[in-house]
């Protein structure tokens, strides 16, 4: 079965840096697309940052400059490296990979999976 495990949340001051990573462990043949998402407390999921098995990534307007996202194709993992940090950025984060190629217990199938969440807290 298809699972991916994040890592690297936590607590940090204002204007320091964490960095996050998701690995997808299984029988994965291929991902298309892998991501980070965030929610905060009383508020919707929303998109941080993607990136495409090619490298094509995208960014949320209000992390742009401030967060990079990356992937090890080899390893199936993401990475984001958040610098600059802001109160604001305190979510829960979860990662995501789109369009998965993997075994499933009803044979190879693609599908989409999300991680289990990791709390990052910017607090002074």
């Amino acid at each position: 079965q298809v699972q991916l495990v994040e890592s690297g949340g936590g607590l940090v001051q204002p204007g320091g840096s964490l960095r996050l990573s998701c690995a997808a462990s299984g029988s994965i043949f291929s991902i298309n697309a892998m991501g980070w998402y965030r929610q905060a407390p009383g508020k919707q999921r929303e998109l941080v940052a993607k990136i495409t098995s090619g490298g094509s990534t995208n960014y949320a307007d209000s992390v742009k400059d401030r967060f990079t996202i990356s992937r090890d194709n080899a390893k199936n993992t993401v990475y984001l490296q958040m610098n600059s940090l802001k109160p604001e950025d305190t979510a829960v984060y979860y990662c995501k990979c789109d369009g998965l190629y993997g075994q499933t217990s009803a044979g190879p199938r693609v599908r989409d999976y999300w991680g289990q969440g990791t709390q990052v807290t910017v607090s002074s």
